[in-house]
């Protein structure tokens, strides 16, 4: 089943989070090269998660001028408290 968008931008700033996680542990431990590639890791996803945030607000953007008002918040981003 394919993922959506929303989703797939959600995945990618965990991903980033658990990279940055996991080079700052390996930076405590004097490993520095496997620290920098996790952190590169970790700004790739953090970039790829804000391009497809991007688009998403563009999509809404222009599907709520085309409906004439605010883009409807999906149920489940608004778990009750």
């Amino acid at each position: 089943m394919p993922q959506s968008t929303h989703d797939r931008a959600a995945e990618l700033h965990n991903l980033a989070a658990h990279a940055h996680a996991a080079a700052a542990t390996a930076h405590g431990k004097g490993d520095h090269l496997t620290a920098h590639e996790l952190s590169k890791q970790a700004h790739e996803h953090s970039m790829n998660a804000h391009k497809l945030a991007e688009e998403l607000g563009t999509k809404a953007a222009s599907s709520s001028k085309a409906k004439g008002g605010m883009p409807e918040l999906r149920a489940d981003l608004n778990p009750p408290h």
